[in-house]
């Protein structure tokens, strides 16, 4: 039994169905009891706080309202047995909940908990905590004083958990997700004078200096007009500061970095030097994600086709092996660009000395099999397999894990394999701890967090999540936000199918991938999370027409057309699905389809993809989304091809 608060007084059953509460009354005492926090509220203050003027048998009115609602929460309870839920204690009532059915305690616990956490976790948990949320606190009941204490309280929270969002955006250098809801928040509560500091920050670091500006002025006009109050002292100086563009506003180092770039900029010598150079400071660039990931993407292959102009295979493996940033998601961002790459990599291969030059040949084929993202062609295996076999005869532990960041890459082409990748992240874990590799790392560490989160091991993947949220918190890694945010929607989706919350955190840790530079990871994302909760949970799959399902199109179709025969025709065009994370969920789409309908040949197929990964959660391995065990599709389809 769940209980709501945060809007109109609710309650629900076990399957989610709202209970019916009788009058306003009966949703009074309901209300006044859980405002209580589980304490007895005494019969002759629940009369008091029910009527300014209590009637005469008042008490007997309570006792009437209280067995009503004792019939409505526990229908099944046999009579003249105690209730476990509206419980009497001496001279008055309980409601004993659990903190966790009551959305208001659930959502002050989630809130304390963003307090202390890192901005990345706070978004997950105020994106959470703001699901809890249907409307004002107590709605039917604002103005009785029993509710005002409680309603101010929970008001307050939620306000504070609004703003302590806007820092983690800001913390994570995404000031442009902040500026939404903050125009919003402050409309609503222009006495916040800390909100519209905020605001006027999240501006102008969006590159809105006059908006900025704009935003304080009418702060002070809303804060003389409506309170007659100047600016505090926080406010004026932030003004001052953005009409002289105070440098500590923007990103920490911009002296350094700026300083630095321009010395280098005036050197006219070194341009092989400059060239190596260039491939180092792409990766550097990629690691801030946005606009910065596709930029340093487009530099780094200006830089290896600049570098194949001086005929000098050596300087071209050097430059295509100075990219230490390895890949996550084993589907490319730009297809024609990472194409270019290998062709360019294929032709250093091929003209490096036969001899001498192991260490650069292994990196040259360690990025033919990173590049070849969702490859059926044997050739970036084969690329790995060389790769990895020279670096652990050479020993040098960084060549090492560059060339398992290629083998991880090319260990996605079957379901099954969340064990065999898990092995590849513990490897790499260890050399990257080891030998203070940071990028390798967080890599090795997403590695096992989508692993184990497949394999069902989420105490193991919690702990990744969180080393990772530490990590890109203090080496300023804002891309990692995006996939702990996904997993932690992903694991309360799979351990709570039903919460009906889940399709929000989706939404939320969608939001973060809107410019995140990985369109490779955002297409059609979404709308497949969704679909594949729906299709396990056996809900219908409705979704509007122009849903954009980027590359899953193909597995879609079959569960959003309505007429029988297309849906027969379109699972029967239903690919096989190429290599990657997401390879046992699509399976899962058709197989369930197949079974539907009847389709015994399609059954078959999908069952025998499947079974070598009967043990796993079907797309937990992606560490994005989940469509449930694998073995619930395959019992479901076995009296269909046996």
């Amino acid at each position: 039994m769940k209980f709501g608060v945060l809007g109109p007084v609710t309650a629900w059953d076990d399957t989610g169905r709202e209970i019916d509460l009788k009058g306003p009354r009966h949703r009074a005492v309901l209300a006044r009891l859980i405002a209580a926090r589980g304490r007895v509220v005494p019969l002759d203050l629940l009369i008091d706080d029910l009527w300014p003027v209590p009637p005469a048998g008042a008490a007997g009115a309570i006792r009437t309202f209280v067995g009503a609602l004792r019939r409505a929460l526990e229908p099944d309870r046999p009579p003249r047995s105690p209730s476990r839920l509206l419980v009497t204690q001496g001279p008055g009532y309980a409601l004993a909940a659990a903190a966790d059915d009551v959305d208001a305690r659930r959502f002050e616990q989630l809130a304390a908990n963003a307090a202390t956490a890192t901005p990345a976790r706070v978004l997950e948990l105020a994106a959470t905590a703001h699901t809890c949320w249907r409307g004002p606190a107590y709605a039917e009941f604002t103005g009785e004083p029993w509710a005002a204490a409680e309603t101010a309280r929970l008001t307050e929270t939620r306000l504070a958990l609004i703003e302590r969002q806007a820092d983690a955006w800001l913390a994570l250098g995404l000031a442009a997700q902040a500026v939404p809801d903050l125009e919003a928040h402050v409309a609503e509560h222009p006495g916040r004078e800390d909100a519209w500091r905020r605001l006027a920050l999240a501006l102008y670091r969006s590159g809105r200096q006059a908006d900025a500006l704009t935003a304080i002025r009418q702060a002070r006009t809303r804060l003389a007009t409506e309170h007659g109050l100047d600016p505090g002292p926080r406010l004026a100086a932030l003004e001052r500061d953005i009409l002289r563009q105070a440098r500590h506003l923007d990103a920490p180092a911009g002296d350094v970095w700026d300083g630095t770039a321009a010395a280098y900029q005036g050197t006219a010598a070194f341009t092989r030097t400059r060239l190596e150079s260039a491939a180092t400071l792409a990766g550097s660039l990629a690691c801030a994600g946005g606009a910065q990931l596709t930029d340093a993407m487009n530099q780094r292959l200006a830089a290896i086709e600049s570098a194949e102009r001086f005929a000098d295979a050596d300087l071209t493996a050097r430059v295509i092996g100075n990219f230490d940033v390895p890949g996550i998601w084993p589907r490319s961002d730009d297809p024609v660009l990472a194409a270019r790459i290998v062709a360019a990599a294929e032709r250093t291969l091929a003209a490096l000395p036969a001899t001498g030059r192991d260490a650069l040949r292994a990196r040259v084929l360690a990025t033919i099999a990173l590049e070849s993202r969702g490859s059926r062609d044997p050739r970036p295996q084969e690329a790995a397999r060389q790769a990895e076999a020279i670096a652990r005869r050479l020993g040098d532990p960084q060549l090492l894990v560059f060339t398992l960041a290629g083998v991880f890459m090319q260990t996605c082409d079957r379901p099954g394999l969340a064990a065999a990748r898990d092995a590849i992240g513990a490897e790499i874990l260890a050399l990257a701890t080891r030998h203070g590799l940071v990028n390798f790392e967080i890599m090795a560490r997403l590695i096992r967090l989508q692993a184990r989160g497949g394999l069902g091991d989420f105490t193991a993947a919690d702990a990744q999540a969180a080393a990772l949220d530490q990590l890109a918190t203090r080496h300023e890694r804002p891309l990692v936000a995006v996939f702990t945010t996904w997993y932690r929607a992903m694991r309360a989706a799979t351990l709570n199918p039903a919460d009906p919350a889940n399709e929000d955190r989706y939404r939320a840790a969608a939001a973060l991938l809107d410019g995140a530079g990985m369109p490779g990871v955002e297409q059609g994302l979404l709308p497949l999370a969704r679909l594949c909760l729906r299709v396990w949970r056996r809900q219908p799959a409705r979704f509007p027409a122009d849903t954009d399902w980027g590359p899953y199109e193909s597995w879609a179709r079959p569960w959003i057309l309505e007429n029988p025969e297309k849906v027969s025709t379109a699972l029967s065009r239903c690919p096989v699905p190429a290599p990657g994370l997401l390879t046992e969920a699509l399976w899962c789409l058709t197989l369930r389809a197949a079974v539907v309908l009847g389709d015994r040949e399609t059954a078959r197929l999908a069952c025998e993809a499947l079974q070598p990964a009967a043990t796993e959660i079907a797309g937990a391995a992606s560490g994005l989304l989940t469509a449930g065990p694998v073995r619930e599709y395959l019992a479901e389809a076995e009296p269909l091809v046996s």
